[in-house]
C-alpha cells in the first residue's frame, strides 16, 4: 500500500509563479510515488480574508488552477478543507492535548509578536485567536488522513513537528497508535522564487507575477524586474541578476548553460533578457492558461469537482473520526 502524501494551499488570492514552482508542481510530483490528497486551506485564509466574494473567487481559482497544470481528482483526493467538518471535531479534540506552550512558540505567532513589540505596541495586538490556534488545525488536517509525508517548505517544517508532538500525546494517552507521525518533506530541489524587486515573490510585497495573465499584461509585468544600470555591451553576472534568477527556474541544465553565456558575452540589454524570460514562461503556461480559462468560465464544473472530493474525503474521515469519539468517551 502506498504512502499517503497531504498539502494545502491557501486561496488568499490570485495564483502566481511562485505558488506554481515553489508549491503546486511539487506537490503535483507526488502523485508518481504516494497516494496524493490535496485541500485548499478556506479556514486557515480566514486569518486575512475577510471578503465572501474574494473567498469564493480565490477558492475557485485555486481548484481551475490545480486542475489546469495537470491534477487528475479521480486519482487523488482534491477537496476543500471547510466541506469535512470532522477536520473541525478534530481540531477541538486535539486542542485539548496541546500545551499552551507550543502554541507561544509558534513561528507565525512569535513573529506577529515580534513586530508589535518593535512598534511599541502590546505583545497580542490585532492577534486573533485564529492565528494563535492555526498550528492546532493544521495539524488536524494532516492527522485526520493519517499521511505519511507533508511537502513543506523549509520555514513550515515546524507545522509538522507540532502534528508529531501532538498525535504523541494523543496516541500515548490512550495506549493505541490512532495517528501516524507525518514526516516533512523538504525537496532540496525547490528554490524561493523571487519576485519582481528581489525579495521572496508574494503578494504581500505587491511583486508577483499572476500565472494565467494574458500575453501583453504578461510582459508588461516582466518588464517591471528591477535591473541594475549596465549598458547592453557590458557583460552580465546571471547570478546577480533578477531576471535569471526567475529565468533559470524554468531552464535544464543545457539551456541554462547557453543562457549563462549570453549574460557573460555582452552585447544584450535587460530588455532582451526580459524578453527571453517572457518567451520561456509564456511557451510554459500557454496550454495551462488555456485551460484555466475554460475552467474558471464554468464554476459549476469546479464546484461538483469539489463536491466529489469532499464525498471522497469524508468517507475516510467520518470513520476515523468514530473511533476517535470512542476512545474519548465522546460517543
Amino acid at each position: 500500500m502506498a504512502q499517503r502524501a497531504l498539502t494545502g494551499v491557501k486561496p488568499t488570492g490570485e495564483p502566481h509563479l511562485g505558488n506554481w514552482l515553489g508549491a503546486i508542481q511539487p506537490a503535483l510530483d507526488l502523485a508518481r510515488s504516494y497516494d496524493t490528497f490535496y485541500f485548499i486551506a478556506d479556514y486557515h485564509a480566514l486569518t486575512s480574508v475577510h471578503a465572501g466574494d474574494d473567498m469564493r473567487r480565490y477558492v475557485r481559482s485555486i481548484t481551475a488552477t490545480y486542475l489546469a497544470f495537470g491534477l487528475d481528482p479521480e486519482k487523488s483526493v482534491f477537496y476543500r478543507q471547510s466541506d469535512v467538518p470532522e477536520i473541525f471535531e478534530l481540531s477541538w479534540i486535539l486542542s485539548c492535548f496541546t500545551p499552551k506552550g507550543f502554541m507561544n512558540r509558534a513561528h507565525a505567532y512569535k513573529d506577529a509578536v515580534s513586530k508589535n513589540l518593535a512598534a511599541g505596541k502590546d505583545a497580542d495586538d490585532g492577534i486573533g485567536m485564529g492565528l494563535f490556534g492555526y498550528p492546532v488545525l493544521m495539524a488536524a488536517d494532516i492527522l485526520m488522513f493519517n499521511a505519511d509525508v507533508v511537502p513543506v517548505g523549509a520555514d513550515q517544517k515546524q507545522h509538522v513537528e507540532f502534528a508529531r508532538d501532538i498525535a504523541e500525546r494523543f496516541n500515548g494517552n490512550y495506549g493505541e497508535a490512532v495517528f501516524h507521525l507525518p514526516e516533512p518533506r523538504i525537496s532540496s530541489t525547490v528554490k524561493t522564487v523571487i519576485g519582481l524587486d528581489g525579495r521572496k515573490m508574494s503578494k504581500s510585497y505587491d511583486n508577483t507575477i499572476p500565472l494565467f495573465l494574458e500575453e501583453k499584461a504578461l510582459l508588461k509585468r516582466i518588464n517591471q524586474i528591477v535591473t541594475n544600470s549596465q549598458s547592453p555591451e557590458e557583460p552580465k553576472d546571471p547570478d546577480q541578476s533578477h531576471v535569471f534568477s526567475l529565468h533559470q527556474l524554468l531552464l535544464d541544465a543545457n539551456a541554462e548553460k547557453e543562457a549563462r553565456k549570453q549574460y557573460q558575452a555582452g552585447g544584450m540589454g535587460w530588455g532582451m533578457a526580459k524578453k527571453m524570460f517572457f518567451e520561456s514562461l509564456n511557451e510554459k503556461l500557454r496550454g495551462p492558461r488555456s485551460e484555466y480559462n475554460r475552467l474558471i468560465a464554468d464554476p459549476n464544473h469546479l464546484d461538483r469537482i469539489l463536491e466529489k472530493g469532499k464525498e471522497r474525503a469524508r468517507s475516510i474521515a467520518t470513520p476515523f473520526l468514530d473511533r476517535i469519539r470512542l476512545l474519548t468517551g465522546i460517543r
